[in-house]
């Protein structure tokens, strides 16, 4: 029997001018800190090799003139990352007095793709920092976390004296993807390795992070037959034979938010770097810029919120604007089971729809990046699985109201005015949308038609899933804020419990659970997934809430995920 919820949210005009404000305070509050003490940033394009075009983010401290060059730092971010990435350590950099360019490796934020290729796109960028005039040449460091490790290994390959140091920030030498270290190569070599690492087997051969020491390969690099000690100087920095290895808390990605890695690196380039204004490695600001990213973040939840209600008093959207109708009466055990195995299947399927996905699905010119692939294959199958679920005999059969052509609209318009609203705020602060590595930010030309070709298989998937949602877990006794919890948890809960369990067994272990090579990686890719779902599911039942509709919430989500997706990973094919 469907009855009509209680109470129908009441319109609320001011919602949208409320987000904006946010919007601006927190990107405002995260420009200061990064501008801080006279700090130019600016967006700079160049011609990489092959004629390709690089992206980065110039951080210009006030020291640093044709007259009185600075020492310069190549920061660059690891996979599925881009430049702003390595914002944190930027800022901290450049407030020591060391023009800094944050790069984005090749197929990664504005850079041309394909990934992987011409060394990760290291060597172009050392190339182009050590055309400033204003950059000390005999005075640079490179910095990179992950796979940007990789890309300053080969940058410093191509030009062995163009550089005085390096830092390693969870990363490594040797094949299959950079240069073999040595007791001479690179120079002036400090490795950063975090206690609970993800990729420590691969990195540096040894099964647990918190075993590095003990790894072969390092001791290669430091010329030592012993287990390696954190904190110590080996070889000569003099001689840029130096080498130091250390050990901060913490995970993988957790060394972009860790005071002490990148204390760490700051530390080594004070040690090996002349120049700029050493201050204490504890003395940081970072994280001011990254509660401003963040403010901001969730005021462009609020305006996106803020705009549908706007739009939906519009009179052309009359008609899409409704009390929405429950079909189940009360919370019973199908009710439970519903909720238990919704937020469960998506987790139970990851890491096989995800490897099934990298077979079937390689990147291509229409679909390029290859992660994103085997997400879009493990979205089609569940959306296939809980359409047949659906068809079972007793589920809910829900009755929603019409108007697909309105419903495309309004997402339409919705998404198009915070997406304007996000481009205004990149542009005059420089800041995209962030916490940690999960952002948004504006598109290239490049990634917009990429974005238009991965918008089709989310819109199917959150339609079907959506609209199994709002049938089978909407109770017409429920208050909002049970209808929000609820559809947090369904949709967040199975990634939250998976999490948990992964890192419970990191953090006790030393290892997590993985059947395949790359779900190390998979797992990093599923913390995305919880922020993520949130938003997805405060969206969708505050459009469905209003609209009566699972339509409206669906496209809009459909069309951010796809959004942040297509910002956020690697392009493989292209180019």
């Amino acid at each position: 029997m469907n009855r009509p919820i209680p109470l129908q949210a009441p319109a609320r005009p001011w919602l949208a001018l409320i987000g904006a404000v946010i919007m601006l305070v927190g990107g405002l509050l995260a420009h200061l800190i990064q501008t801080a003490g006279g700090i130019r940033i600016l967006d700079v394009r160049f011609v990489g090799s092959a004629g390709t075009a690089m992206s980065a983010l110039l951080f210009i401290p006030p020291n640093a003139t044709p007259k009185t060059p600075a020492p310069g730092v190549l920061a660059v971010h690891g996979y599925f990352n881009s430049r702003e990435t390595q914002g944190d350590f930027a800022i901290e950099f450049a407030r020591r007095g060391y023009v800094v360019l944050a790069l984005d490796q090749m197929g990664h934020g504005y850079s041309d793709p394909p990934a992987f290729a011409h060394g990760f796109g290291g060597p172009d960028g050392l190339r182009y920092l050590r055309s400033l005039d204003f950059v000390d040449k005999n005075n640079i460091g490179l910095e990179g976390h992950s796979m940007g490790g990789w890309a300053v290994m080969n940058a410093a390959a191509v030009f062995p004296q163009g550089y005085q140091a390096i830092v390693l920030e969870g990363s490594s030498t040797g094949a299959p993807f950079a240069p073999e270290g040595t007791t001479a190569f690179p120079r002036n070599l400090a490795v950063v390795f975090a206690q609970h690492d993800e990729f420590s087997p691969i990195m540096w051969g040894v099964p647990r992070a918190r075993e590095v020491t003990e790894s072969k390969k390092l001791w290669k690099l430091f010329g030592v037959q012993r287990a390696v000690e954190p904190g110590n100087t080996y070889g000569s920095i003099a001689d840029g034979t130096g080498r130091m290895l250390y050990t901060p808390g913490g995970t993988h990605p957790w060394n972009h938010l860790s005071k002490t890695a990148i204390g760490d690196a700051i530390d080594w380039f004070q040690r090996t770097l002349k120049g700029g204004t050493p201050k204490p490695p504890e003395d940081q600001v970072w994280f001011w810029k990254e509660l401003g990213t963040t403010v901001a973040f969730a005021g462009f939840v609020v305006l996106l919120l803020g705009l549908l209600d706007l739009f939906l008093r519009l009179p052309f959207f009359a008609s899409a604007s409704s009390r929405p109708i429950a079909s189940v009466t009360s919370r019973n055990g199908r009710w439970w089971l519903t909720l238990v195995v919704g937020a469960l299947l998506p987790v139970v399927t990851l890491f096989p729809f995800f490897q099934f996905g990298s077979s079937i699905l390689p990147a291509s010119r229409l679909f390029p990046q290859a992660f994103t692939n085997e997400i879009v294959v493990w979205a089609l199958l569940n959306a296939a699985l809980i359409a047949a679920l659906s068809l079972l005999p007793g589920s809910a059969r829900p009755k929603f109201s019409a108007g697909a052509g309105r419903a495309l609209l309004l997402a339409a318009l919705t998404v198009g005015v915070s997406y304007a609203a996000v481009v205004l705020l990149y542009a005059f602060f420089q800041v995209d949308l962030r916490y940690w590595f999960v952002a948004f930010k504006p598109m290239s030309a490049r990634q917009l038609s990429t974005f238009v070709a991965y918008l089709i298989p989310f819109a199917v998937f959150f339609l079907v899933t959506l609209r199994a949602l709002h049938a089978a877990l909407t109770v017409d006794s429920h208050s909002a804020r049970a209808q929000y919890f609820i559809n947090i948890a369904a949709l967040s809960g199975g990634f939250v419990i998976f999490l948990l369990i992964q890192y419970g067994l990191l953090f006790g272990t030393g290892q997590i659970a993985s059947f395949y090579m790359t779900d190390a990686l998979r797992t990093i890719v599923a913390i995305n997934f919880v922020p993520l779902m949130i938003i997805v599911a405060i969206v969708s039942t505050f459009a469905f809430r209003r609209t009566g509709s699972y339509v409206p919430g669906a496209l809009v989500c459909a069309a951010l995920v796809a959004w942040y997706v297509v910002v956020g990973q690697a392009t493989q094919a292209g180019g």
